[in-house]
């Protein structure tokens, strides 16, 4: 990444200096099918207009370009030298006017990791897709232009593409003499222009509103994918969820849709979960499910639709003007999907997967040693990148959803629509949004934003219980914690609940208690007198972001009646609590995942049971005492066969104990019923092993020698597609084998010949828990590596290297040693690498920690 790493400071001084007034783009794709035309990256062309304003004539700036190489160049009619004024990444722009146009004529090369413009050939039919993607910074790989968030411009498109090919960007497109021409679009940042071309499978629908003052806002529809997942596209539920998203949002926004036209890619090979372009958001695909999938699953592709929705207004219409405010579009649109899910949809539930599942990355996010406010320093382009965080997305939204207990809802959204209205094509910092909600609220929001979005670290609330001689409560108090790094102690309203065993031995709540929280300790007044809980649950309804724990009684009364919690939310927030403190190595892994073989067959909330699945794995791999690994993994799949088979034939419940039992089977017996589901020669009732199951079961009979290169292929032959060679380079990666390791680990580190998903796919495989030893000589091999990898590499393959073959199952004090040298070494390496690899490092010594509260229960 040597050189494209623009600074905060140069972007403050180049936004201070220049405007842009548009951007016309012209790119030829056609390059992108056929024979490759002479030695390296495939290219295609790329002619760029800016028109511009300069503040301080004969002034110098540069416009950003990362392209093999640069044609022409001309500023203001004059012809520079490509070679003096071009150096891979930036364009030298000297003696500017007052108005200036810009002309870059360049080859840029197309992608094989996600950045930039994207191709992929689909290997089930050769047909070639292509897509962009640029967030943060990557727009530079397809057009020349000023790479910053806050120099907002109307963008217009033109495409030249193979002549059976679609072409889609921001605005609405038409094809004549062979050229798509794009509607100009509104003001916009480089970073969310967008264009999708290809033979795509697409279909059409439309969105039609009256508004207040009696006119019609009609939004055309669309929704594509690749022709071989056509057969599975359910574009029927993705456009019943964004009619139902653009009710939503008209109704509580305010500010009519603002962007012409509504499409929804759905593209290969894609590393993000989704992105907010206006007017062509574009999605993974495996939001296109292959085969049977839980309420879960639709829940979580319900949640992103609506999430990139918000973004339309948080984000696109209103933009933050630097990096450091990326939380003011993602904790809206992470708080607005859940929210969203919930007054408009049929996911009803969708705050108890927030508590759940969101909360969680939030809270491994904030007790990692990079763990930053929410409103985060952000020095230049690498720390943004890794800023798109557990923090930056759950816990921002965390916070807005204590804001909303705080100054109550209809304020909130009032101070919405302001600002809003206020800053619309505009870009915006911290202080613009806390003026619009003081304004609403008349709360002083100051006070709020330093103690929630201006310090880091999560609070832990304890209940502590006096009772009288009667058996009442005399007293009942809430103490706030903080970690020694982070010693804030903040304002939290909470519900705390009391509960107690009915009759017919349900745990019901009796006693409920809103109060405000201040300083170490406080005393929740209202419940004095009630009678004695046998749980306290003092973040009752979630309204707060905080690590739960329990008083003794509440831990025993769990223990033995976690299952009877009858509200769904509730018994969430218990599970997430016990997970937590089993992280914090204050609850033995063994108990945790005793728990689960206790209670999680009663779950009836599937996002939880398999949030609950998730946890047990990772109890299993990384908290347990090695001593105990094998009695653990053996009790666990016996415990999800047990499920399996009692689970209801064919129901969602049962898949999931199908996929939990698969990612923990190890004994013979385990594997030769894997085996026979595939084979047809075992059977459970009601139990469709349809495609993607097939793979979750090769996945670990390959990892334990029991399905080998010869069975992989043939699987490959019967799902002979993308997601198909997907599974089989994973599965192929994961044998057990020096040589197996050695190849998958030349073609990741040493190569770059593999596409991003690839890439993704043989790390998944590589580190299999079952195979610690086979991954011995690679812990030195990865601190020889890592330095080179992340200068040579785009910087999204660098994290994934990074992360991914970090020595995390070598899990010993020799490799938190050898992880301390490096960082010693290494201390003025590139900042990012740093803190990829300190969190890693902190969670392997949180890993050692818990190992030894397991060890000595």
């Amino acid at each position: 990444m040597p050189g494209e790493n623009l600074s905060r400071d140069e972007a403050r001084e180049r936004a201070a200096l220049l405007s842009v007034d548009g951007y016309e783009v012209s790119l030829d794709v056609r390059s992108a099918v056929g024979d490759a035309q002479g030695e390296g990256p495939r290219t295609f062309r790329s002619v760029t207009t800016i028109r511009f304003r300069c503040n301080e004539p004969g002034a110098s700036s540069f416009a950003d370009l990362v392209a093999p190489s640069v044609t022409a160049v001309s500023l203001n009619g004059r012809d520079l030298d490509p070679s003096e004024v071009f150096d891979g990444s930036r364009i030298a722009l000297e003696d500017l006017a007052a108005d200036n146009e810009l002309v870059v004529d360049a080859q840029c090369a197309y992608s094989r990791t996600g950045e930039g413009l994207h191709r992929f050939v689909d290997p089930e039919d050769g047909e070639v897709y292509l897509y962009t993607q640029y967030e943060p910074a990557d727009s530079r790989r397809v057009f020349a232009n000023f790479e910053q968030p806050d120099l907002k411009a109307p963008f217009r498109f033109e495409v030249r593409a193979p002549e059976e090919w679609t072409v889609w960007s921001n605005g609405a497109g038409e094809r004549a003499d062979g050229v798509w021409r794009f509607a100009e679009t509104k003001p916009i940042s480089t970073y969310i222009t967008c264009v999708v071309a290809g033979p795509y499978h697409y279909v059409t629908d439309s969105y039609e509103r009256v508004l207040e003052d009696g006119t019609r806002l009609e939004i055309p529809l669309g929704a594509l994918c690749r022709k071989g997942l056509a057969p599975h596209f359910d574009a029927d539920d993705v456009f019943l969820i964004t009619k139902q998203g653009f009710d939503f949002f008209h109704d509580h926004f305010d500010y009519p849709y603002p962007f012409g036209k509504y499409d929804q890619a759905f593209v290969p090979e894609y590393n993000l979960g989704a992105m907010e372009n206006p007017g062509m958001v574009t999605f993974r695909e495996e939001y296109i499910f292959r085969g049977k999938v839980t309420r879960a699953s639709y829940e979580g592709r319900a949640n992103t639709i609506l999430h990139e929705m918000a973004h339309m207004w948080f984000g696109d219409l209103v933009t933050m003007e630097w990096w450091d405010d990326l939380w003011l579009k993602e904790s809206f649109a992470d708080f607005m999907g859940a929210f969203a899910n919930v007054g408009a949809t049929r996911f009803k539930d969708a705050w108890i997967t927030f508590a759940n599942r969101r909360k969680a990355w939030a809270y491994r996010a904030d007790q990692l040693p990079s763990t930053h406010p929410i409103t985060a320093d952000i020095r230049d382009l690498e720390d943004a990148k890794l800023n798109f965080d557990g923090i930056t997305y759950a816990k921002g939204a965390s916070a807005l959803k204590q804001l909303v207990a705080y100054v109550g809802q209809d304020a909130f959204l009032e101070g919405a629509r302001r600002y809003f209205k206020r800053h619309a094509y505009g870009n915006t910092r911290l202080g613009d949004l806390l003026s619009v909600l003081e304004e609403t609220s008349g709360r002083d929001m100051a006070a709020w934003s330093r103690s929630w979005l201006q310090t880091a670290g999560v609070n832990s609330l304890t209940p502590q219980v006096l009772l009288s001689g009667a058996g009442t409560v005399d007293e009942l108090a809430v103490v706030q914690e903080a970690a020694e790094s982070h010693p804030e102690l903040r304002p939290h309203r909470v519900a705390v609940g009391l509960y107690r065993r009915t009759a017919e031995g349900a745990l019901e709540r009796y006693a409920r208690a809103e109060v405000d929280v201040e300083g170490p300790r406080t005393v929740v007044a209202e419940l004095a007198g009630a009678e004695a809980p046998e749980l306290v649950l003092v973040n009752d309804d979630d309204l707060t972001y905080c690590k739960t724990r329990f008083d003794d009684t509440s831990l025993a009364t769990l223990r033995e009646h976690l299952g009877a919690v009858t509200d769904p939310l509730a018994r969430a927030l218990c599970w997430s609590a016990l997970w937590n403190m089993t992280r914090d190595a204050l609850l033995p892994a063994r108990d945790f995942a005793a728990l689960v073989l206790r209670f999680a067959g009663r779950e009836s909330d599937i996002g939880v049971l398999q949030m609950l699945h998730a946890w047990t794995d990772s109890a299993l791999v990384h908290y347990a005492a090695p001593e105990w690994r094998e009695t653990g993994g053996r009790l666990l799949a016996e415990g999800a066969l047990r499920e399996l088979r009692d689970a209801a034939p064919g129901s969602e419940h049962q898949l999931a104990w199908a996929r939990f039992f698969a990612s923990v089977a190890a004994e013979e017996a385990d594997l030769a019923l894997l085996r026979g589901l595939l084979e047809g020669t075992e059977k459970i009732d009601g139990l469709d092993v349809d495609q993607e199951l097939r793979w979750t079961f090769l996945a670990p009979l390959a990892a334990h020698g029991a399905a080998d290169e010869g069975v992989l292929a043939a699987e490959l032959a019967r799902d002979d597609t993308a997601s198909g060679k997907r599974h089989q380079v994973r599965c192929l990666a994961s044998r057990p084998s020096e040589a197996v390791k050695a190849q998958a680990w030349a073609q990741v580190v040493e190569s770059d010949a593999l596409s991003n998903a690839l890439v993704e796919a043989t790390i998944a495989g590589f580190a299999q828990p079952s195979q610690r030893e086979l991954l011995a000589p690679y812990t030195e091999k990865y601190f020889a590596a890592i330095e080179r990898v992340w200068a040579e590499r785009s910087i999204q393959i660098g994290m994934d290297v990074v992360r991914g073959l970090f020595p995390s199952l070598r899990d010993s004090r020799d490799t938190l040693d050898a992880t301390d040298a490096w960082l010693s070494a290494h201390e003025g390496t590139a900042p990012a690498l740093r803190r990829l690899v300190l969190e890693a490092r902190d969670d392997l010594a949180r890993a050692l920690r818990a190992q030894a509260c397991d060890g000595g229960a």
